[in-house]
């Protein structure tokens, strides 16, 4: 029982950490791939309001679209993982 609560505690937090580090990984990837469409699109505008308001507005719809709630499944799919190997385990 206490080896269960053991794995169940550091397992979250290992898993948090990772969380983060992808959360973290993945705004920063799509941060740049906002900032070189507006310098695609507006050669020679470095540092404007407007390109601040772009990637701004971009980085709304990602905190609202797909990807960033897929990111967790990274607490999901290892729970799930050691779930059904503990139970595969018991049941032999």
């Amino acid at each position: 029982m206490i080896g269960a609560i053991r794995l169940i505690v550091f397992g979250f937090l290992a898993l948090s950490v990772v969380y983060i580090a992808v959360s973290f990984y993945s705004r920063s990837i799509r941060r740049e791939k906002l900032e070189d469409a507006w310098a695609e699109d507006h050669p020679g505008v470095d540092d404007s309001p407007e390109r601040d308001a772009y990637i701004d507005e971009g980085m709304i719809d990602y905190q609202q679209g797909l990807r960033r709630k897929l990111i967790l499944l990274v607490y999901i799919i290892p729970a799930i993982a050691i779930a059904v190997t503990m139970f595969i385990v018991n049941a032999t």
